[in-house]
């Protein structure tokens, strides 16, 4: 009776990750962007993953401690979302045996130190195991779901850790990076409890972050659209995670305030109306370290095209941003043109 009931829970989770699958990316084979993503899965298909145990490179600079080792070890996750799109593609098992590979060998080696700039790229990683997650062995679907729903609850725990007066980093685009792990990790696993507790602080997230004017405490703080960019990225990619189970985060109102406020405040910046130049005052002596060492987009004038992504996220959840969308870049990133646009 054990053994059945276990089935059963396991076959229900698997539909339940199919079906928030589907909704969440839906790619159509016969597109251009489906067979450019075919094609550039394809030369990836000998690779072999790279884990690592941890990653860091939040706040270091160019050959300091384990940065390098870990950008090229994060060089698997965009192969391996791309695999998993593959496979939803072509259904080629190519594709989803390469997913479960990648999956098992991260999920066996890697371990969360829910530091949320070193780890938000593992939405990549999240969003594959959505894509695959009905037809993974059940071993790395098992392995795979344990490390998912470590990282959404420790992130959870983390943030319940907070007392006192908020620091910056409780309230600023740290946060929204971990309100973008929450999120994707309780679609992907189908946990709608974990999705209840991803918008009650997405909600305060709009609250702590987000000022009557539009404009984001980053700016306040950097001085730079860079980091309004930053900050509102991931915001806008919970939303559309979000938005898999019904949920219209872009427009949710908090003090008179919401993240569609925000993207309006940039818009002028991103369409050329106004231009800005970068990091003048920032308050972050780190800033000023990585201008001095001449890292591209710490000085000078705001690229606007660097805001594209975001805005054809935000595009995906309102039309009204599509033509600056199309402004800034003529087709969005691979992944959102394969998932999203018809």
């Amino acid at each position: 009776m054990k053994k059945t009931r276990l089935a059963l829970t396991v076959m229900l989770a698997a539909f339940t990750h199919a079906a928030m699958a589907t909704d969440l990316c839906q790619p159509v084979a016969a597109s251009s962007a489906s067979k450019a993503m075919l094609a550039a899965a394809q030369r990836h298909l000998g690779d072999q993953p790279n884990p690592l145990p941890h990653l860091h490179t939040e706040g270091t600079l160019p050959n300091h401690g384990i940065r390098e080792q870990s950008i090229a070890a994060e060089k698997d996750w965009p192969i391996l979302r791309q695999a998993a799109l593959a496979w939803r593609i072509s259904g080629d098992r190519r594709y989803l045996k390469q997913v479960d590979n990648y999956l098992a060998a991260w999920a066996g080696v890697y371990r969360p130190d829910f530091n949320p700039i070193d780890e938000t790229n593992l939405d990549m990683v999240i969003n594959a195991y959505a894509l695959t997650a009905a037809d993974l062995s059940p071993e790395t679907r098992e392995a795979s779901g344990r490390l998912i729903s470590s990282l959404g609850n420790g992130y959870i725990a983390h943030i319940q850790q907070f007392h006192g007066p908020k620091k910056g980093t409780q309230t600023n685009n740290w946060q929204s990076h971990r309100i973008k792990l929450i999120t994707v990790a309780a679609v992907a696993l189908g946990d709608h409890a974990m999705l209840q507790q991803a918008f009650g602080l997405f909600k305060q997230q709009i609250a702590d972050n987000v000022l009557a004017d539009g404009s984001v405490t980053d700016f306040h703080d950097r001085d730079a659209l860079h980091y309004v960019v930053y900050d509102l990225e991931p915001l806008v990619q919970a939303a559309l995670a979000a938005k898999a189970d019904g949920g219209d985060w872009l427009h949710a109102t908090v003090n008179d305030t919401s993240l569609s406020a925000a993207l309006d405040w940039l818009v002028p910046y991103a369409n050329g109306e106004r231009s800005h130049e970068e990091f003048v005052h920032t308050r972050v002596q780190f800033d000023k370290d990585r201008a001095r060492v001449g890292e591209a987009g710490y000085s000078g004038t705001w690229q606007p095209k660097s805001s594209a992504t975001l805005f054809w996220l935000a595009a995906q959840l309102d039309r009204r941003y599509l033509p600056v969308a199309r402004q800034l870049a003529e087709h969005p990133a691979d992944w959102i043109n394969v998932c999203y646009v018809k």
